[in-house]
Formats: structure tokens, sequence, C-alpha cells
């Protein structure tokens, strides 16, 4: 079958830094479906992990985490699916990648694919949509449902992939104010049209904008990029005995900057069930099935915004160079061998 891999951390520019190859098709066994994959998404944690972690030598390694196809074979102790079935999921950190035309996964990662979207658009959501609804419920403790909430949820970086899921699944299922953050005017008007109450600029003294558009207090936050830069500034923003999410990995970070308001400081990371096998791992098949019905109904959307072609190295590497540079906007998806 044909991949994507590297075998040494090279910068994106280097023609070894992702290649593209062929090797066995995977054989599944246990709970493992094994998927032909039709279409990806890039992440973040792509070149984050291409950058850190080389693999051991002689060694290939695939990278890639969402993904959308069709089940082509089972192992022996799958229930949940069979083969023909259209799913959508983000794999494990622990294993080989999505960028291959052949994939095996745990089924309890997976779910079905949304009927209203091509393999394209739903390629999009699965890493992002878990991520934002666990910080968003399961870390934070927002409240679902569409009572009025009096708190406000700020989102640093709210036109990121994450942060494009979180707008919606904050501003459709909860009562909360929605506040995100966002330096382009672009960036600014995909915020609000993903239902953003209001945007800031967070490349300005955000305190200052906060407080003109007298908002209900700001006790929610998740802070999605940059945090080492502007955790110091929302210490002093959030309300006392708030909640402080992050998901990126700040270099600095002292967490007694929220002592004085008792904000508690939860980290999220959608790998944990299935690095650790987590007894309800399972949780992640059953909030993509909620997923899929939400935008079957229409109530979420794709997050979709560039698609860079069939899933080769060179177009992988145009992706990983766009969210190396920080000015990617929702997903960048690959589609086809």
């Amino acid at each position: 079958m044909k991949a994507v891999g590297y075998k040494k951390s090279l910068p994106i520019e280097d023609a070894q830094s992702l290649f593209d190859f062929d090797t066995p098709k995977p054989e599944p066994k246990g709970r493992d479906i094994r998927v032909a994959v039709k279409a990806i998404s890039a992440n973040p944690v792509d070149y984050k992990v291409r950058k850190r972690a080389a693999p051991p030598e002689g060694e290939t390694k695939i990278l890639g985490y969402d993904a959308a196809g069709i089940v082509d074979a089972v192992g022996p102790d799958v229930t949940l699916f069979k083969a023909g079935d259209e799913v959508f999921y983000a794999g494990s950190i622990q294993r080989q990648g999505t960028n291959s035309e052949f994939h095996l996964v745990d089924e309890r990662i997976v779910g079905r694919k949304p009927k209203s979207l091509s393999f394209a658009q739903a390629a999009a959501l699965p890493l992002t949509s878990i991520t934002a609804w666990e910080l968003l419920f399961d870390r934070l403790g927002a409240v679902p449902g569409k009572s009025v909430d009096p708190r406000t949820l700020l989102i640093t970086g709210g036109a990121g992939g994450v942060g494009s899921i979180l707008i919606q699944l904050a501003r459709r299922l909860t009562g909360l104010t929605v506040l995100a953050t966002a330096t382009r005017p672009e960036s600014q008007q995909w915020c609000s049209d993903l239902g953003a109450h209001a945007v800031i600029d967070h490349s300005r003294p955000m305190k200052e904008q906060i407080e003109k558009l007298k908002l209900p207090p700001v006790a929610l936050v998740a802070s999605l990029t940059f945090t080492e830069q502007h955790y110091k500034a929302i210490a002093e923003i959030i309300a006392p005995q708030g909640k402080f999410g992050l998901i990126d990995d700040p270099q600095e970070f002292t967490v007694s900057a929220f002592k004085g308001k008792a904000v508690s400081v939860h980290w999220e990371s959608m790998f944990t069930r299935s690095s650790f096998q987590t007894p309800d791992m399972i949780g992640q098949h059953m909030l993509l099935n909620d997923v899929a019905d939400l935008i079957d109904k229409g109530v979420l959307r794709t997050t979709l915004d560039r698609s860079f072609g069939t899933i080769n190295a060179a177009n992988l590497k145009r992706a990983h160079t766009l969210l190396e540079s920080g000015k990617s906007r929702g997903k960048i998806v690959l589609e086809g061998w």
C-alpha cells in the first residue's frame, strides 16, 4: 500500500522530511478495524511529532491522526462495525498513522461518518471535535443545555482547528457567552460566522477590550495556542474560582499565577484514552457518533477550510508548512491517492 512517512526529524524544507513509500497492508487483530482511508486532515500534532520524535533507527514512521474512510476488514473481537461501514476518527498517537492507504484503529475510538458530509468534509472533524468536546464538558465542566449560563467562555486562538469546533459546541449546546480571539480580519470574521458572540484581538491587551464589551464574567478559559504568552494576562482577567484549560505545550507556565483566585487548571489531550486504554475509552466512539448526529441535524458544520489535493508527501509538506506558520484557519484536508 502507499504511505507517507519519515525516518529522521528534519525541517519541512528538507527533501526527506516526508517521503512517499510502499509498505505491506496491515492485518487487523482483536478490536482493530482496517480502514481504507479516503481522506485525512493535518493537525499541529503532526508536525510536532515529526520535529520531536524520530523513529528508531531503520524504521519509518507514518504520521496522521484524522481520517475518514470505509471499513475494509475487522478483527475477531470487533462488535461495533463491519466491512463496508463509512467511518471517521482520530487514531492513537502510539501507533502508525493515517497517512496510508489502509490503517488499523481500535473500534472504540471510531465513529460513524456523518451521512451529510463527504469524506473530505468528515476528515476535518474528529481530532478537533474530541479535543473541543472533552475540554468544554469534561475539563471545564460546561453545562450542556440552552438554559441561561451567566458566564463567558474565552477561547484564545478561535480560528484554529479546535477553536473552530469549540465555538460551535459552546454556542449551540450551552448557554455560555462565547468570546473568541483572533488577530487577522478574516480570522475574526471566521469566528463570528461560526457563532462567537464577540471577537477580540489577542495581539493587543485583552483586558481593556473585554471590559469595553461588558460581557458576563470570564469564568471559563480555553487556551488553545501561545499559552506562555497569554496566561499571565488571563490570570488577571479570569473570574475568581474560574477554570483554565489548555491544550498546547507552553515552554514557560507558572500555575501559581492562578492561586490567588483559586482558579483550577486543566490539561486536555484527546490521546489520553487510547494511549492508556482507559476504561472509558469507548466514550470517544459515542462522542463521535454524537458529533455525526449534530452534523446531520445541521447543528454543527464542518471546519474544512482548504483542500490540498491528493494524499502524498508533497502536499503534506505544504500542509505542515502552513500549520507551522501559525496562520492556518479551520482545517486542511487531503483526499484520495
